[in-house]
């Protein structure tokens, strides 16, 4: 019996202090870092770097005590629950919450309701790095290096994929088929350097690199290049960005189930909205009555998949 109770606290004392990795933290909060940047304009790529950093990867003694993610203080209208914990100086007080989501539905509300971050809401969809910047500029964090940090993150874990609505499940898919392709290249000694297929709204999509055209995207798919324009609401001519999604899939006539409407945020575009949901840009618009090249105020609704009246 005593045997049995010590092996018993082992594993419980294992338990309580269980470190999970950042891809393991990544993959469990994604979802609502993707639905916080719908609901409010943040980028999905920002709030999961800002996660990760300030509660390392949720293994933080604060973040575990307090379910506080972000490292959020008091502030003189917190009036929800609290703890201390010594940060700057001792004994500061932090916000505390009952569930992980609450933290990340807490972070959004803070920058959006923060007259000092209201320029980070002007700048274009996902500018990561643009975010990043200002985010240090505005005070959020006193360490000088934090931009860096978080584009770092960003960078390292690809989590520009999430401001695409592209979760890291489907990303792990696309770099396994990816490393399957280099090995068979390595065995018939030939270079192949195929784009990254991922899945986007139930749909293939790429991810383009620097340089990329929409002829060689074409190519590499045995498509044609009027194809991946017309997927892709696109003028002919037109060059992708590096790390924009291309659609090698027609997109859908309005979006996926469970999402109904869409509540625009600064900058946002028609164009952006339509590839965002996967839906094709000319539906979109006679979805919502608008005339086509017109573009939606800041907090309008546009709906995605019954007919405004």
């Amino acid at each position: 019996m005593k045997i049995y109770f010590t092996t018993l606290f082992v594993l419980l004392l294992n338990f309580a202090f269980a470190q999970i990795s950042r891809l393991q933290y990544i993959e469990m909060y994604q979802n609502i870092a993707i639905n916080e940047m719908r609901r409010t304009g943040i980028p999905a790529s920002i709030k999961m770097a800002q996660a990760c950093l300030e509660s390392a990867n949720g293994n933080s003694p604060l973040c575990k005590m307090s379910n506080n993610h972000f490292g959020i203080k008091c502030k003189s209208n917190w009036t929800g629950e609290s703890v201390k914990w010594d940060d700057d100086e001792k004994n500061e007080c932090f916000r505390k919450y009952d569930t992980v989501e609450e933290s990340f539905i807490d972070h959004s509300n803070f920058l959006v309701n923060s007259p000092r971050y209201a320029s980070l809401f002007q700048l274009a969809p996902g500018d990561y790095v643009g975010w990043a910047n200002g985010l240090k500029a505005a005070g959020y964090a006193t360490a000088p290096d934090y931009a860096e940090r978080l584009i770092k993150i960003i960078d390292e874990n690809r989590l520009y994929l999430l401001d695409n609505g592209i979760n890291i499940d489907e990303l792990a898919l696309a770099q396994r088929a990816e490393m399957s392709l280099k090995n068979v290249s390595n065995n018939l000694k030939i270079e192949l350097q195929p784009h990254q297929v991922v899945s986007a709204n139930h749909l293939k999509a790429v991810v383009a690199r620097e340089g990329d055209t929409f002829e060689m995207i074409a190519q590499g798919f045995r498509k044609k290049a009027w194809e991946i324009y017309m997927f892709n609401d696109r003028p002919e001519g037109y060059r992708p960005v590096k790390n924009e999604i291309v659609y090698i899939q027609r997109k859908h006539r309005k979006a996926l189930r469970g999402n109904e409407k869409h509540k625009v945020a600064p900058g946002e575009t028609m164009h952006f909205i339509s590839q965002i949901y996967g839906i094709r840009l000319k539906q979109l618009y006679k979805r919502n009555g608008m005339k086509p090249g017109e573009e939606p105020k800041t907090e309008e609704v546009i709906f995605l998949r019954e007919k405004r009246r």
